[in-house]
Formats: C-alpha cells, sequence, structure tokens
C-alpha cells in the first residue's frame, strides 16, 4: 500500500516491516515520533515487541546491547546530543559485533542550541565501528532500515541509518509501503550463530590482551571492508524484489561527465535539479550520490571520478580547523592515483540552513570558472 508519511513515521514502518523484537526508547528532537509511533504499534498489537522506555540515551543503546546478545532483533533512535551521550556504549555494540540497527535523525550539536539539520553529530561517530548509511528521502528512509537488517546480520556489524531533520524527518512524502509477507521472505528472522543462553553458557567481551587485541581490531575492520560489498549486493536483491535498488553510491550522468557534484542526503534532490538543467544547457556534468559513508566506497568513488577534471562536494558539516568531512576523505581516497579530478569542497547548509538550487548553480559556475580555494573549505550560503 502507499501512505502519505513523515519520514519519522516512515522510520517506524520499516522497523514495523523488520519485525523487530525490543525497542529501547529514549525521546529527543526530531527523532521522538519514531519510538511515539512504534509504541502505538506495540500497543495495538500490529507489532509484537517489548517496548522499553528507559532514562537516557545511554540507556538506550545498552538496553539493545543487551537484547542484541540474545539473540533479538533490536532497535532504537537517537539524535544529536543524545547521540553523543551514546558514545561510549556505540563502541560496546560494534565491538561485540552486534548486528543492531539504528536511526540517528542528524541534528546541530549544541552549544547554542540548534535542532535543525546538521550532519556533525554522527560524522563525529564515524570511528565508533557502525556502518552509516545516508539517505535522501523518506522512501529510502523505510527501505533502508529494512536493508539495515540484512546487512548488519550478514557482516555482524551495527548500522546507523542517518537522515536530514525536519528536511525529513517532519515533512510528508508519498511512501510505498511493502506487503509484510514479501518482506518476511526477504528479510527473513535472525538466527545467530552465537547469543547469551542460560541453557549453553558463554562469556562474551572479556579482557583481551595485547598479544589478541590487535588481531579482533583487524577483524572488525576486515567486515567494514567486506561490507561494502554487501551493502551493494543487498541493495540490488532489493530492488530485484521492491523495484527500488540501491548501492553504496549512485551516480548520475557521470560517464561523460567533466565535472561530478557530490553531495549526501536531502541535498541529493535539489542536485539533481540543477544537474539535469544544466544538462539540458549543454553542460557535461555529473551527480555522485554518497549513500554509504562507513564503510568509506573507496573503489566505487574511484571508478566514477576516474577521468573527471573536477569533483564539487556539498558538505552540511565540519570538521572545525580541518574541513567538510566528505570532502576531506574523499580527497584521501584519490590521493596519488592517477587521472583524478581537483576537489572543490563547499561547506553548506549547516544547522538547518536550506541548500537551494541557487547555491548548487551557484557553487558549480564557480568550479567551471576557477581554480580549488587555498581555504580548505569554502563556506557558502552565509550571511553577508
Amino acid at each position: 500500500m502507499k501512505k502519505v508519511l513523515m519520514g519519522n513515521h516512515a522510520a517506524s514502518w520499516g522497523v514495523r516491516l523488520s519485525r523487530v523484537k525490543m525497542i529501547a526508547a529514549y525521546p529527543i528532537t526530531p527523532q521522538t515520533h519514531i519510538v511515539e509511533e512504534l509504541s502505538e504499534m506495540c500497543g495495538d498489537g500490529s507489532l509484537n515487541a517489548k517496548f522499553l522506555k528507559v532514562e537516557s540515551e545511554h540507556s538506550a543503546m545498552s538496553s539493545v546491547i543487551s537484547s542484541q546478545s540474545t539473540g533479538i532483533r533490536s532497535f532504537t533512535a537517537s539524535s544529536s546530543n543524545g547521540l553523543a551521550l551514546m558514545h561510549e556504549m556505540l563502541h560496546w555494540a560494534a565491538g561485540a559485533r552486534l548486528p543492531i540497527v539504528m536511526v540517528n535523525v542528524n541534528r546541530a550539536l549544541a552549544p547554542g542550541w540548534n535542532i535543525w539539520a546538521d550532519q556533525g553529530d554522527s560524522l563525529a561517530q564515524r570511528d565508533t565501528g557502525w556502518i552509516q548509511i545516508y539517505v535522501e528521502d523518506n522512501q529510502e528512509v523505510l527501505d533502508s532500515i529494512i536493508q539495515g537488517y540484512k546487512i548488519a546480520e550478514q557482516v555482524n556489524l551495527p548500522v546507523m541509518i542517518c537522515y536530514d531533520a525536519f528536511f525529513l524527518s517532519h515533512t510528508y512524502e508519498p511512501v510505498d509501503i511493502p506487503d509484510q509477507e514479501l518482506v518476511d521472505d526477504w528479510l527473513p528472522e535472525y538466527e545467530p550463530e552465537f547469543f547469551l543462553d542460560p541453557n549453553n553458557p558463554k562469556a562474551f567481551n572479556g579482557l583481551v590482551m595485547p598479544d589478541n587485541y590487535m588481531e579482533v581490531r583487524y577483524k572488525l575492520h576486515q567486515a567494514h571492508n567486506k561490507a561494502v560489498d554487501v551493502i551493494n549486493e543487498v541493495g540490488e536483491s532489493f530492488g530485484q524484489t521492491f523495484g527500488r535498488p540501491y548501492g553504496a553510491v549512485e551516480a548520475v550522468n557521470c560517464d561523460d561527465a567533466d565535472m561530478v557534484i557530490v553531495c549526501s542526503s536531502s541535498a541529493t534532490s535539489p542536485a539533481r535539479l540543477v544537474v539535469q538543467e544544466l544538462r539540458d544547457q549543454g553542460r557535461n556534468i555529473g551527480l555522485l550520490k554518497m549513500r554509504a559513508f562507513r564503510p568509506f566506497p573507496t573503489e566505487e568513488l574511484q571508478k566514477v571520478l576516474k577521468g573527471k577534471k573536477k569533483a564539487v562536494v556539498i558538505d552540511r558539516n565540519c570538521s572545525w580547523g580541518k574541513g567538510g568531512i566528505f570532502a576531506d576523505e574523499i580527497k584521501g581516497a584519490i590521493a596519488n592515483l592517477p587521472d583524478m579530478p581537483q576537489v572543490y569542497s563547499f561547506v553548506m547548509g549547516i544547522g538547518g540552513r536550506s541548500i537551494t538550487p541557487a547555491h548548487i548553480h551557484e557553487i558549480a559556475e564557480e568550479a567551471d570558472s576557477s581554480e580549488p580555494s587555498a581555504e580548505l573549505s569554502v563556506w557558502k550560503g552565509m550571511k553577508p
């Protein structure tokens, strides 16, 4: 069936269709609608799950770590300073190789207090060991949660689905809701190999001495390397079943492009319009949507950008004292390789400021007519 849903309710439907069995809930704007809707689903029986109300985001992540350790498909959601409070437990979830799925509604970190879109919260957690997927619209919100469990349970890594506050979380769009039986066939019940069981006692997450710790961490790193292929395989399989394919990246009109605009999340939609307008004017320009950030899709990125003259990167984030985070990682991924483009880094939309087609036209023209700035990143859309 098709419904007009806000992004947060699309997330709730993704959780319901995935037949999650335990939800740990702590409200924080702008993700609160997710757990509110899930509480109603648990209350009316449409979702057979334990709904656990906790006293903090740290407790929420601790709770899903506990339930997932017993072999129960688990979920939570957070945002901004709430995600920051989870920081310690994010490491525990990834180090324990638990296939938890969490939604993070991207919101600026305080102070000053700001409840609007900014990717700084999730990108501050980029080295915790979680897979991170950034989505463009409400349909992709729902679809990515279902895919998230398929990915997580294949590589034994937690997955964070990230989308922009208010641009998606509180905005309503038509969303196709797949048939439950079809989802059940595509995403079968979770059957872990190792889990806490009183009838078969085991010890987990104990002390690891220096002569073994490095190897444990290497396996975590190798699981991320494997996850790039799994993200692509799961996205292709999802497309074959549900008619909407996905991948770690999406390249649009890049084969003949001299310039490629690189973006993520909701900024991708206005960028699509600008790219099409410029192509209609005869310009050889393409679009690269970065959907996966961890693991970083290095090989896919290199294939798309090889032979291009310029890559124009839009970042709704900043690593203070360095610049746009996606741009910095892209520079690292193509450094010292032949036939790679110049990278133009633009920081835009911090704290929920709109990234408009006019802004994207402006940076495309600037990149087309100049060399990259001596600044690490150029801030656009600022007040005069």
